[in-house]
C-alpha cells in the first residue's frame, strides 16, 4: 500500500467494485465513469499500466479490460477493513456510552410523566423504521467458527458466532466479506429476496451453505431489533379513579401495565408511519383491560429512522389539554437531550 498514492488506489477500489458487480474485466472508459477523480481514458490507462506492473490487477487476455489479482484483493480487503474496524470500534462505544444514558433517561422520563399528570406513564425504548444492512464483517475463530460482525441502520452492531462443518480458508473468508457487502449493503430485510440470495451463491465457490448461515445470522441479528422494552411509572394511580371499575377490572388493568404484552403492541401500533398525537378512548384500545380508560401517545425522533412512543393512560376524564401538552414538551426535550 505505500507503494500506492490516492489515485491508485481510488482506481483499483473502482475496478475491483466493478468487478464484482459484473463478473467482467474492466476498461479505462468504464473507470473514466465510475470514478470521482474527473481523470481521462488515457490518464487511467497509464494507472492501470501501473497497477498491473505492480501486481494488483491482471489482464485474462489481449485486448481486454483488467481484473483484479489475489493481491489486489487483499488490499482491497485490508483497507476496507481496517477503516470499517475502526468504524466498528467508535460505533461500539459510542452505543454503549449512549445505551446507559438512553435507559436512564426513558426511566426518569416515564417517572416525570407519572408525578405530573397523576396518571400511568409508559416510554419504549428506541425502534427503527429501516432494517438495512449497513456493513458485514466475517472473521476467523477457528477451523469451524466464524464471526460474523453486523451492523446495521442506526448504528446498530451485532455480533453473530456461526459454525463451519468444513475449515474455511482465510482467502474465502476475505472473498466472502467483499462478496456480501457488495450485495447486502443498503438493502433492507425484507430486499434479501431469493434472487439476491441465487446471485450471492453462485458467486460463492462451493461455500453456499455458509452464506446461508450467515444469511440467517443476519435475519436473527435483524429481527432482535424489533423487540421492543416498555417502561412504566405510576400503575398504582389507577386505584385514585373509582370508575375504572370494581376489584376484578383494576386487577386486570394493573396485570396489563406489569405484564407489558399487549401495551408494547399498543405502543408499536403505527408508531413508524404516525408521528402525531394519537388518543383512544374506551374502546378504541386493543386492550381489554383498558376499555374503561383512555391512552394517549406521542412518538418521539431520535435521529432518522429511529423512534420510540410516549404514553399516558388515565380514566376517560383525564385532563386531555394538559396530557397532550405535557407529551409534546417532553417529546422535545426528549429529542434534545438524547442529541447532545
Amino acid at each position: 500500500m505505500a507503494y500506492l498514492d490516492e489515485r491508485k488506489l481510488k482506481i483499483l477500489q473502482a475496478i475491483i467494485r466493478n468487478y464484482l458487480e459484473t463478473g467482467e474485466p474492466v476498461g479505462s472508459r468504464t473507470i473514466s465513469k465510475f470514478t470521482d477523480l474527473n481523470l481521462s481514458s488515457a490518464t487511467i490507462r497509464n494507472e492501470m499500466a501501473d497497477l498491473e506492473e505492480m501486481g494488483y490487477i491482471v489482464q485474462p487476455h489481449t485486448s481486454a479490460g483488467r481484473i483484479p489479482s489475489d493481491k489486489g484483493y487483499r488490499l482491497y480487503v485490508d483497507t476496507m477493513m481496517e477503516t470499517r474496524e475502526q468504524e466498528v470500534d467508535e460505533m461500539k462505544a459510542l452505543l454503549l456510552e449512549k445505551a446507559d444514558k438512553m435507559e436512564n433517561l426513558l426511566e426518569q422520563v416515564t417517572k416525570l410523566l407519572a408525578a405530573n399528570t397523576n396518571y400511568t406513564a409508559m416510554v419504549t425504548t428506541p425502534m427503527y423504521r429501516s432494517r438495512k444492512v449497513k456493513f458485514l464483517q466475517l472473521t476467523e475463530v477457528d477451523d469451524t467458527q466464524i464471526l460474523a460482525i453486523i451492523v446495521i441502520e442506526g448504528n446498530i452492531v451485532k455480533n453473530k458466532m456461526i459454525a463451519t462443518s468444513v475449515p474455511v480458508e482465510k482467502e474465502v473468508i476475505l472473498k466472502l466479506n467483499i462478496l456480501l457487502n457488495t450485495y447486502l449493503q443498503g438493502l433492507d430485510l425484507s430486499e434479501i429476496n431469493l434472487d439476491v440470495i441465487q446471485q450471492i451463491k453462485m458467486q460463492s465457490e462451493g461455500f453456499g451453505s455458509i452464506v446461508s448461515d450467515i444469511l440467517d445470522a443476519i435475519a436473527q441479528a435483524i429481527s432482535e431489533e424489533d423487540k421492543v422494552q416498555v417502561y412504566t411509572s405510576g400503575t398504582t394511580n389507577m386505584l385514585k379513579y373509582p370508575e375504572l371499575g370494581d376489584n376484578q377490572n383494576v386487577s386486570q388493568l394493573l396485570y396489563a401495565l406489569e405484564e407489558k404484552k399487549e401495551i408494547t403492541e399498543l405502543m408499536k401500533k403505527d408508531a413508524g408511519d404516525n408521528t402525531e398525537i394519537q388518543v383512544y378512548i374506551g374502546n378504541e384500545t386493543t386492550v381489554e383491560s383498558m376499555k374503561d380508560c383512555s391512552v394517549v401517545t406521542a412518538t418521539y425522533e431520535l435521529t432518522d429512522g429511529v423512534y420510540g412512543k410516549i404514553g399516558i393512560v388515565g380514566p376517560k376524564r383525564m385532563d386531555y389539554e394538559k396530557v397532550v401538552s405535557t407529551l409534546k414538551t417532553i417529546r422535545t426535550q426528549l429529542d434534545e437531550i438524547y442529541k447532545k
